[in-house]
């Protein structure tokens, strides 16, 4: 199983995405013990949001999707309906 995940800083608001083939809350529990220079620079991290994809390419190409301009404006879409419910 493959996830595309978003994990929001606690730190800074900034929201990352991501790609794993590891639970998304265990790359996010990776993520919190600074398992990169970005990662302790801007953590903690709550996770917000994951989708679950048998295909890696097809996870990579969601990834890539989130990433862009147009996926950027429904990631934001996404959040806000989070933070609303």
């Amino acid at each position: 199983m493959f996830y595309v995940y978003f994990a929001k800083s606690l730190k800074n608001e900034k929201v990352y995405v991501g790609k794993t083939s590891k639970e998304p809350a265990i790359r996010v529990r990776e993520h919190n013990v600074g398992s990169n220079q970005w990662s302790k620079n801007n953590g903690p991290f709550q996770l917000l949001y994951f989708e679950k994809y048998n295909c890696k390419v097809d996870v990579e190409e969601r990834e890539r999707f989130y990433k862009s301009g147009f996926g950027r404006k429904i990631k934001k879409l996404i959040i806000k309906e989070l933070d609303s419910s």
